[in-house]
């Protein structure tokens, strides 16, 4: 259990009077109760518990004994400006005394405990990318900012300033929070954003990621907007992406980089890194059902066209030097830059999955080929989410990476977390396949 004297401190120190004890299901739902700071040495000692399967997506049925949440201190994160004394502690769901291996916080870190065990710390960055949007007077979406209507508003001063107050408040809180946040920009669609922040270690950067959301969304309610992570929500505009940059170290050194004149291929990469992307473009299409794990994804990766001209989003598993185009970017010889997630992407399960690849083309010192091309096996992304489904089924490594926090000795006839994560978006799909929508009302009410 947690130092109870530990968090005590903390809430001390921040002038805590409640905390959200908070951890999300494998949708990414954020699951909290609201403890009072009287109750901290409890939450510490004994948790916060839930009935799991009321929390949604966690691997529970009714029948089954209480989630258990148990806060780390590590990740305490007081947020007054939300509401003044409040504060996040982010929690391993424990179940009978044993971390529950369907929770996606636990998963990530079996992946960083793997890493170790290959002698590599993992470090991630994280692009969190959102729209700003409001409702009208007939409940439709509509952009927040009604003068955002350029055809490439991308980085236009205007649209930022306009967004001032909401931008600098979630700017402001980031660095208070120690995060160093260090650009602000309009992305490629009206209404639409990205925020940034430092790079940490893997566990840290997920926290911050899920924190992140919850911060803008909250602010953004405050003056009437709705901040959404779908990625997709109007079809002629750019979707949203949650891009990771990935990197190693060990024993606190660079693994990536490489003199560019002993790189044949110019990026400057070692044969580790080199390794590192194979294995997640070898993987990439079972990848694809965690990193863009929603039916809307797909709108997303299979756009052709949008209003500023360009999608950014990938369709094809390659890799490339600087150039936004492929699946996996190499900006520079520290990092590699997965561009394959969008904004609904769990960040516990897509970092897990993605260094799960990454790892299994170090151990089998795969090569990813010649810059721009696929894996010879693979020539598109699934184009949808039952076709991302149908690869992770098949794809052994993205399965046990899903799967890394399961015990030995699992209940007999209980699913694993890959099928029961696999049936999940399975359902998702045909339940969304089963509504009619109005493209279907208008090509065939009166076609036939």
């Amino acid at each position: 259990m947690t130092d109870s004297n530990e968090l005590a401190r903390l809430c001390e120190n921040a002038g805590t009077t409640f905390v959200l004890a908070l951890f999300v299901d494998l949708r990414g739902k954020p699951c909290a109760k609201l403890v009072p700071v009287e109750a901290i040495d409890q939450l510490a000692t004994e948790g916060a518990g839930f009935a799991g399967y009321a929390v949604g997506a966690m691997g529970q049925e009714p029948k089954d004994p209480d989630l258990v949440a148990i806060p780390d201190p590590a990740s305490f994160t007081p947020i007054p400006f939300i509401k003044e004394g409040l504060a996040i502690v982010h929690c391993d769901p424990h179940v009978e005394g044993k971390p529950w291996p369907f929770a996606p916080r636990n998963i990530l870190k079996s992946l960083m405990a793997q890493s170790q065990d290959a002698g590599y710390e993992v470090w991630v960055g994280a692009e969190v990318e959102y729209f700003l949007l409001k409702k009208d007077a007939e409940g439709r979406l509509i952009t927040a900012d009604g003068q955002d209507t350029a055809a490439q508003p991308c980085y236009d001063a205007r649209g930022l300033t306009r967004m001032y107050d909401h931008l600098t408040a979630v700017s402001t809180a980031m660095n208070e929070l120690g995060w160093g946040n260090y650009a602000n920009d309009h992305e490629d669609g009206n209404g639409q954003f990205e925020q940034n922040f430092e790079y940490s270690d893997a566990l840290t950067t997920a926290d911050r990621v899920v924190t992140l959301r919850y911060l803008i969304s909250m602010m953004a309610a405050e003056r009437d907007m709705v901040a959404t992570f779908m990625p997709k929500p109007f079809a002629d505009r750019t979707g949203s992406g949650l891009h990771f940059h990935m990197s190693l170290t060990t024993g606190g050194s660079p693994v990536f980089p490489q003199g560019a004149d002993e790189d044949p291929r110019g990026l400057g990469l070692s044969a580790t890194a080199y390794s590192f992307v194979a294995g997640i473009l070898e993987h990439a299409c079972a990848l694809q059902a965690v990193m863009a794990p929603t039916v809307n994804s797909y709108k997303r990766t299979g756009a052709v066209a949008t209003s500023s001209g360009a999608s950014w989003a990938p369709r094809r598993p390659t890799y490339g030097g600087n150039d936004r185009t492929h699946y996996i970017r190499v900006p520079d010889n520290q990092r590699v830059e997965l561009r394959g997630g969008d904004g609904s992407a769990n960040p516990y399960l897509a970092v897990a999955a993605a260094l799960g690849a990454g790892l299994d083309g170090i151990k089998q010192g795969l090569d990813p080929g010649e810059l721009g091309t696929c894996p010879a096996h693979i020539s598109a992304l699934p184009r949808t989410l039952v076709d991302a489904i149908d690869a992770l089924d098949a794809d052994a490594v993205i399965g046990a990476a899903l799967d890394a926090a399961l015990p030995d000795d699992r209940v007999p006839g209980r699913p694993s977390v890959s099928e029961y994560f696999a049936q999940l978006k399975r359902d998702e799909y045909f339940a969304c396949h089963a509504e009619i929508s109005n493209w279907e009302i208008d090509h065939y009410l009166t076609a036939f």
